[in-house]
């Protein structure tokens, strides 16, 4: 489609974003809206460093393959917060993330991002809507991410599509780490994501959960360094399906395929939680 766009200077303030985000607690309508946001947005070094040591990236000259992500945050918030926009940021569940890396990651001091919802679907709690982003170097595509976010309550024509929760067999344990009980604020300092299920007990009891959880991207991003050897430069997509949250703090394994071209991986926690299931392979 020949999408409208709202070229920016620069991504409006995270705090009126929040202030927004806020005051909007009720779904309002059932149509995404078309236009989209494109914003230049240069890559800030001691964010990228801090972001590294947070997720165990090294610096090898090059951004993580998650980093444009979190470069791009602002940008997201800013689409999902405007008034146009029918659905609640607080609420909305992170089910699906897909990242596609098209070409090296490196010698990157900027990039020109462009942030758009579509594909709107029934769902059997509510409704899932793909928000995709992309991201431009002077040659062209580099990078694109979907995320998939589900809508509870949202009542929409049509039935749902039921596929079934696929899991990987039986996988080699590749490494495992522990969640501490502030790497939801760590992560939000870092990367933006203030949502309260994220920072303390308290506020994510406001929400319905007994305990914080950790940021879904940021599990996503720990699984990505660990693996990092079984993936090329380049040519790629890994994505991951969300279903457990990490309660914090706690212990999670992750395991994976032995590295080449194609691959899965699962994170699981005690008790046999499972809280992440993904795969990678070449474009």
């Amino acid at each position: 489609m020949n999408r409208p766009w709202h070229d920016l200077h620069s991504p409006a303030s995270r705090a009126s974003l929040y202030l927004r985000a806020a005051s909007k607690r009720s779904i309002s309508g059932d149509r995404l809206p078309e236009d989209g946001l494109r914003c230049f947005i240069q890559v800030q070094p001691d964010n990228l460093g801090a972001y590294r040591r947070l997720c165990h990236f090294p610096d090898d000259g090059r951004l993580p393959g998650t980093y444009p992500h979190v470069m791009a945050f602002t940008l997201q918030l800013q689409l999902m917060t405007a008034h146009d926009f029918p659905f609640p940021l607080l609420g909305l569940v992170h089910l699906h993330n897909r990242i596609e890396v098209l070409r090296p990651l490196g010698a990157i001091e900027g990039l020109r991002f462009a942030v758009y919802a579509h594909n709107l679907q029934p769902h059997a709690k509510g409704g899932t809507f793909d928000l995709v982003t992309e991201a431009e170097d002077g040659i062209g595509l580099l990078w694109r991410e979907t995320s998939r976010m589900l809508v509870r309550g949202l009542k929409l024509e049509g039935a749902p599509e039921l596929p079934g929760e696929v899991e990987p067999d039986s996988l080699p344990e590749a490494t495992r780490w522990y969640a501490d009980s502030d790497i939801g604020r760590r992560y939000a300092k870092v990367c933006g994501d203030y949502n309260p299920i994220h920072l303390s007990a308290v506020s994510a009891r406001l929400f319905g959960f007994p305990t914080a959880i950790a940021h879904g991207m940021w599990t996503k991003a720990m699984a990505l360094a660990a693996l990092r050897g079984h993936l090329p430069h380049s040519g790629y997509a890994f994505e991951v399906d969300f279903r457990k949250p990490v309660r914090l703090p706690s212990e999670v394994v992750l395991s994976a395929s032995a590295a080449g071209p194609e691959g899965e991986l699962r994170l699981d926690g005690h008790g046999g939680v499972l809280h992440m299931v993904g795969r990678w392979g070449p474009l």
